[in-house]
């Protein structure tokens, strides 16, 4: 009979505490069973390993757990003995068995023969999710690891479970369940594989009934209760936070709470207890017990080990003097604030300022009455200078055009600011993922003042196709581009850098084709960043061909409404140079570009069109300056503004051209008067055959970072567009249209479409007008504009694969014909919400549902709810 010199219960599978301790007793008191006789291994003996058989093994042959036990036939151990025990700890920690059992089967003298009965851990063949969707038992598959062929472990099945019902708690499900169970898979090829049945029960969520705060008087309660964040009471006005019970977030806010009172100069005041009553099983309420302590004043503060700055410069930049109230959050910003890389404060003023070494820290040196005393004590270290600055991540941008953008150089004195700016200007070239741009300081050397700085960046999808439909200007509006944001046309001739295009010069070019029932556009630019490669100089050339068919608004017959043998053709270019300024700071870029188009109507008289197989020829010369610094990259701005103003400039032809417009004007108020439509045509066409006007517009977009992560923009953008000789009087060309989704900003005779939801596409323009009096349009844009708009946007999620973040909006604004209709409280309103998804291909997807409060120009009543669909690239 065999005797078992190690043996664990064959039929459950004990806790790895309880199973060591079986073997502790079991192999002290080994004896060995032989033919009914008790025969005693002698514990002072080494006997001599025999044969090993392992024995219950499907997965691993048998050499291979004899390796793992690092027993060897001849080895002479004892029995039992040390050597036994460490191999079963090393069999268990191998995780890779359920049950081990180790047997003597024969002694002969001093020569044992020893048998290994081993239960290998089952294999994980699938997993099956009930009470909640599957999509999102995918996440928590990826989460834990449960991919077919893991190891189902013990540990596996308690990490699972725990993970799963902390990830519910932190939702504010604080009863959730989770349930595992394993099922033995009948499998002709291995019979230890199991299935694993994860049944989660989330419940309802918990919400807090009641906080209590006893021992308050000096501060009111609704200030405790804003003072914590996410921890809030259920009321039936809350919307954006709503009430639900974490634990973790509940520390943080007790932490928020006590800072409220240091806030307000109460030093001392700490939560002496709180408690956690359970109502019933969807609320509860919470009870805090506070000493606040006694109110206390600043008194002296003294600076310590300062040379660099005076205390008289210190004490300006900390902001605190004697006998202000104390307030704890606020001296510990002002010394060091670790949350905002850009905050004012003197340990920033001293990392700015290329001393990274350096230390500060603010003691309490004494307490007299209410009154605390200060000393400021800083450790100021060497002036630290960049040795090393690398760049890690970037397999298709070209090394050069990251390391121009870098405002941190190899020997350049040390600043955090920086740094920082860097890390916000890499995040706007839009190649890299701005959630994941990270810098690493390596190699910090004191003695020689020097530290290596390596920028981890994250590449994506740069180039994008445009995908752009909706229903505008009496039809369906399709838009389909090519945009290649990181061109290299340095090697477009080189075959080998097609993979599947040449990419990583930095350059944008930019292929795009719309078109309608009414019209067609062919456009393609190019963009380079940095023109010549020496200084950031953008240079832009672009090219377009459009043809628009003369369209009748009032046709009852939709194959009436086009009429292709009369059409308006539209040929032209622009060149344009851009330079990125210093001052007063490197976020302004100064623009100027000089644009030709060659306007060929042939027999297209139609609103403001009157000469109708003429032709006007516009060069114009545009300067702009702008001023773009966001936060948080180009998708989804947390913070920042993108500001700009421009105006368009033609030449003042009427000044030395000899015409007599005055004339003119007189001749053509007579052909009005006689309804002399040829003659209308005439004049105009001597009037606009060289086009003459300034175009001056303003935009800005400012972005505020709110309560959690919501952020708000706000936007304002006006237009005017003005003649030099009022009797020459405005051209029909370069007009604003404002309504609807802004579909394309499609340029076909100059016009801009301005977007204003809620509204359809060019809608809410001015309708009276003396042009239109031979005109059979109502629709011929407007000479002013303004829009004013506020967006609220909530990120839902940031990944490479996608980026989602859903908005409301309110927004209003006007067109006009002239100044003396101007009124810039005259809206049409609108308001809605939407949805934004950017993806890398495709650029950002956007569905808009917006309800305009206001008529449309020419009809009566509210215009109700418009839907406005975009895909393409449009932030």
């Amino acid at each position: 009979m065999e005797r078992q010199v190690n043996k664990l219960n064959n039929t459950v599978i004990f806790s790895k505490i309880t199973t060591k301790l079986i073997l502790f007793f079991a192999l002290c008191s080994a004896t060995l069973v032989q033919a009914q006789r008790v025969l005693p291994l002698d514990p002072d003996t080494k006997y001599e390993i025999g044969d090993i058989k392992v024995t219950g093994t499907t997965t691993y042959n048998e050499n291979t757990v004899i390796a793992f036990t690092g027993l060897r036939s001849g080895e002479s151990i004892f029995l039992p003995g040390d050597k036994i025990t460490n191999v079963i700890k090393k069999l268990w920690g191998l995780e890779l068995f359920s049950d081990i059992s180790l047997y003597v089967t024969s002694v002969t003298g001093k020569k044992v023969d020893l048998q290994l009965d081993i239960k290998e851990v089952p294999q994980l063949n699938e997993v099956r999710f009930e009470g909640i969707k599957q999509k999102k038992g995918s996440t928590f598959i990826k989460d834990n690891g449960l991919n077919k062929g893991a190891k189902v472990t013990e540990n596996l099945e308690t990490t699972t479970k725990n993970y799963i019902e902390n990830s519910y708690k932190k939702k504010g499900y604080y009863n959730s369940k989770v349930y595992i169970n394993t099922i033995p898979v009948a499998d002709t090829v291995s019979s230890n594989k199991v299935n694993m049945i994860v049944n989660i029960d989330k419940g309802e969520r918990v919400k807090i009934a009641d906080i209590n705060f006893m021992g308050r008087e000096k501060l009111k309660e609704k200030k405790l209760l804003g003072a914590m964040k996410n921890t809030k009471e259920k009321k039936i006005w809350r919307l954006w936070k709503r009430s639900k019970f974490a634990k973790a977030d509940y520390e943080e806010d007790k932490v928020s709470l006590i800072n409220k009172y240091k806030e307000k100069g109460y030093r001392d005041a700490r939560i002496i207890s709180d408690s956690i009553i359970k109502n019933d099983e969807n609320s509860i309420t919470l009870n805090l017990e506070i000493e606040e302590g006694n109110r206390y004043y600043i008194g002296d503060i003294d600076f310590i080990g300062n040379t660099v700055y005076t205390d008289e410069q210190l004490s300006r930049q900390l902001g605190l003097g004697k006998g202000d109230v104390y307030n704890g959050v606020l001296l510990k910003e002002r010394i060091q604030d670790d949350s905002d890389p850009n905050s004012d404060n003197i340990a920033n003023l001293y990392q700015n300022s290329g001393y990274l070494f350096s230390n500060v820290n603010a003691v309490e040196t004494g307490v007299a009455n209410d009154t605390i005393n200060f000393e400021v004590r800083i450790s100021e270290g060497k002036l630290a200078y960049f040795n090393k600055v690398t760049v890690k991540g970037n397999d298709k941008t070209k090394d050069p055009v990251i390391y121009r953008e870098l405002l941190t150089k190899p020997g350049q004195r040390y600043s955090k600011s920086a740094v920082v700016n860097t890390v916000r200007e890499l995040g706007q070239l839009g190649f890299f993922d701005a959630q994941q741009l990270t810098p690493e300081f390596k190699n910090f050397d004191q003695q020689a003042g020097t530290v290596d700085l390596e920028y981890n960046v994250v590449e994506q999808g740069a180039s994008q196709i445009e995908l752009q439909g909706g229903f505008g200007g009496g039809g369906f509006v399709g838009t389909l581009g090519l945009s290649f944001n990181n061109f290299s046309i340095q090697n477009i001739f080189n075959k080998e850098a097609y993979k599947p295009l040449p990419m990583g010069d930095g350059q944008k070019f930019s292929l795009r084709a719309q078109a309608s029932q009414f019209y067609q556009t062919y456009s393609a630019s190019l963009t380079d960043p940095w023109f010549g490669g020496e200084k950031p100089v953008q240079f832009s050339a672009s090219f377009s061909h459009s043809i628009q068919y003369l369209f009748n608004s009032r046709a009852t017959s939709q194959r009436d409404r086009v009429d292709r043998d009369r059409r308006f053709l539209i040929t032209g270019g622009s060149l344009g140079l851009a330079k990125r300024l210093t001052w007063p700071d490197r976020n302004f870029t100064l623009s100027h570009a000089i644009g030709f188009q060659h306007y060929d109507l042939q027999n297209y008289n139609t609103g403001l069109f009157t000469f109708g197989n003429g032709s006007s020829e516009n060069l114009a010369y545009t300067i702009g300056l702008s001023r773009k610094e966001l936060y948080g990259g180009l998708i989804f701005p947390t913070g920042g503004s993108d500001i700009s103003i421009s105006g368009k400039f033609t030449l003042p032809y009427s000044v030395w051209n000899g015409t007599d417009y005055e004339q003119l004007a007189l001749d053509r108020e007579d052909a009005v008067a006689n309804q002399d439509n040829q003659r209308i045509g005439e004049i105009d066409q001597e009037r606009f055959n060289w086009l003459e006007y300034y175009k001056v517009k303003f935009d800005g977009k400012w972005y505020t970072g709110l309560v959690d992560k919501f952020v708000l923009q706000t936007g304002i953008e006006l237009g005017y567009l003005g003649a030099y000789n009022n009797a020459r009087g405005i051209p029909p060309f370069e007009r604003f249209f404002l309504g609807g989704d802004g579909l394309g900003g499609f340029s076909l005779d100059g016009r801009e479409v301005i977007r204003l939801r809620g509204y359809p596409n060019q809608a809410v323009t001015p309708i009276d007008r003396e042009f239109s009096r031979t005109s059979n349009s109502a629709n011929d844009g407007a000479t002013i504009y303004n829009k004013f708009s506020l967006e609220l946007r909530y990120p839902i999620t940031f990944s490479q694969q996608a980026s989602i973040y859903a908005l409301t909006f309110a927004e209003g604004g006007a067109s006009y014909d002239n100044f003396r209709d101007y009124n810039p409280f005259q809206l049409s309103r609108s308001a809605g919400a939407g949805i934004r998804i950017f993806m890398p291909a495709f650029g950002l997807l956007g569905l808009d549902f917006g309800y305009g409060f206001d008529p449309i120009p020419g009809t009566v009543g509210a215009n109700g709810w418009e839907t406005h669909f975009i895909i393409g690239q449009q932030f």
